[in-house]
């Protein structure tokens, strides 16, 4: 009975392990977005919509992509594109499928419709 606990223990920790090795991918959240991006961290804004089939394609390859250890520091908000217009406005976005690239609190990059893997690997590596 004392080793199912310790296996479910170790297996717990692992787990808990594996999720913090990889980006942190969270729906956009204003105060945490202005407290990542006062504290200079890599950030990546994410303008989604479900309707949009680019952004159907760009999704799963967001989330293999955010499991790297390469991107564990990198922020990136999910934002949706339909609801977060004062975002938007911000930003200067006109259409979904954009990713806004944010390094030390500045813009560094931006891209739109990117649905290749290599590219969009680029773009969040201009976060780093």
């Amino acid at each position: 009975m004392n080793t199912n606990i310790f296996g479910v223990a170790i297996g717990a920790l692992l787990l808990a392990l594996a999720v913090r090795a990889h980006a942190d991918e969270a729906p956009y959240n204003a105060t945490q977005y202005q407290q990542a991006m006062a504290a200079g961290k890599p950030v990546v804004v994410y303008l989604h919509a479900d309707w949009c089939p680019i952004c159907r394609a760009q999704k799963p390859i967001v989330d293999r992509l955010s499991r790297e250890p390469k991107f564990k520091a990198v922020t990136i908000f999910v934002a949706d594109f339909d609801t977060e217009t004062a975002l938007e406005r911000s930003l200067k976005v006109t259409q979904q499928s954009t990713f806004v690239v944010f390094r030390q609190g500045h813009e560094v990059t931006r891209s739109t419709g990117q649905t290749a893997e290599p590219e969009i690997r680029a773009t969040l590596e201009q976060a780093l």
